[in-house]
């Protein structure tokens, strides 16, 4: 299952529309929702960017960088924190060998002291390609042979059989036979069966 992680933006692509938008402000031959069609945004954009341009040319169009902080972990950190998890749970001190996300927060903590909160550790795992797996669960008292014998025999044996013949397989269900039709009720029969002239 792939996690869902938001894509990451091409600042790159992001700022060569922009020039290309400048160079078409600085053609004059096309009006806004030209340009807007042509670069495939809205004609807001096409507007804030003609104005941004007006005010400082084309290097006022420049990107601004990344969006948003930048990430508390870097790339060698987060290699860390992955060969932590691949360790498993157990061998950080945990009884099951099963990771969840307050373990992850706690173990990335401890490794490199920086403090998530665990419902943003999901994201994380997302960008480092990790996805969410469930356990099967299985009774601790299963016996496999057992089961396998149950599986080979049993279960095509019921599979194959039929209720008894005579028993309803809805219980308390009634059967009401339909009332016969009495030919006393049906009237004369009549010789001729056309419909009546007068009408």
């Amino acid at each position: 299952m792939r996690a869902s992680v938001p894509p990451r933006r091409d600042f790159r692509q992001l700022e060569h529309r922009r020039k290309q938008a400048a160079r078409l402000f600085q053609a004059g031959k096309m009006i806004h929702a030209a340009i807007a069609r042509q670069l495939k945004v809205s004609r807001q954009s096409v507007s804030r960017w003609y104005t941004e341009w007006r005010r400082g040319g084309s290097p006022a169009l420049r990107g601004a960088g990344r969006a948003g902080p930048k990430p508390k972990l870097d790339g060698k950190q987060l290699q860390q924190v992955e060969k932590a998890l691949l360790q498993g749970a157990r061998a950080h001190g945990f009884g099951t060998d099963l990771w969840t996300l307050p373990r992850v927060a706690l173990v990335t903590e401890r490794l490199t002291g920086v403090h998530y909160h665990p419902g943003h550790v999901w994201k994380i795992l997302g960008a480092m390609k990790w996805t969410l797996q469930r356990p099967a669960k299985q009774a601790r008292e299963r016996d496999e042979k057992k089961v396998k014998l149950w599986l080979d025999q049993r279960w095509p044996a019921l599979k194959k059989s039929s209720p008894p013949q005579g028993l309803d397989p809805v219980p308390r269900r009634e059967w009401r036979l339909p009332t016969p039709v009495d030919p006393q009720n049906v009237g004369p029969e009549r010789q001729n069966a056309d419909p009546d002239p007068r009408l």
